[in-house]
């Protein structure tokens, strides 16, 4: 009697365990089948988000023609000014492009920097914000190594050569409209802030 219902018991199991792996077998095949033509699907998507990609690059490219400032500096280089935006965490952040329209490189990036903290690296640090009407200025924010929230790395520019800019800063207040944005070696622009 004992063994009649161990045998019970074991084909009981065993019809679980087939049950079980048919159940998983099934569900990997069909997620399988449904994995293929996902990728199947997605993928002209994909191609077609490459294909985006292009138009999302023509798209920022797009973005970046709309010129709300543009400096004049020196030898040929110009920055314009794409965006001044504030942040939800009560930063406004600056977006343009370095442009050399010269014939030859530009290498004279060293004023960029500023002279706040002198030492931290080839940046864009030296660029600040005035607020005229609460009369304050305000100076690119930097991290906890003191390196600064901004473009970094740019020893030069070649001919014909943009190079994306941005620089975060304090907002200012935010019945502050527009501010004054400089930047050594180029001219001052006052610019309307958005967001």
């Amino acid at each position: 009697m004992i063994i009649r219902q161990m045998v019970k018991a074991r084909s009981a199991v065993t019809v679980a365990v087939v049950a079980v792996l048919a159940v998983t077998v099934a569900g990997c095949g069909s997620g399988g089948g449904k994995a293929q033509e996902n990728p199947k699907a997605p993928q002209p998507q994909s191609q077609g988000a490459s294909g985006q990609s292009p138009a999302a690059g023509k798209g920022p490219s797009a973005a970046a023609t709309t010129v709300i400032a543009q400096l004049k500096g020196q030898e040929g280089m110009t920055l314009e000014i794409n965006s001044v935006q504030r942040d939800s965490g009560g930063f406004l952040t600056v977006n343009g492009q370095l442009k050399n329209a010269a014939a030859k490189v530009f290498n004279d990036t060293a004023p960029w920097r500023g002279v706040e903290l002198q030492g931290t690296g080839e940046s864009v640090a030296g660029a600040t914000l005035v607020d005229k009407a609460g009369k304050k200025r305000y100076y690119v924010l930097r991290d906890t190594e003191s390196r600064c929230l901004c473009t970094t790395g740019v020893s030069s520019v070649d001919p014909g050569q943009t190079v994306t800019f941005f620089a975060q800063f304090p907002a200012p207040p935010a019945s502050t409209s527009e501010v004054e944005f400089s930047m050594p070696t180029f001219t001052s622009a006052t610019v309307k802030i958005s967001g």
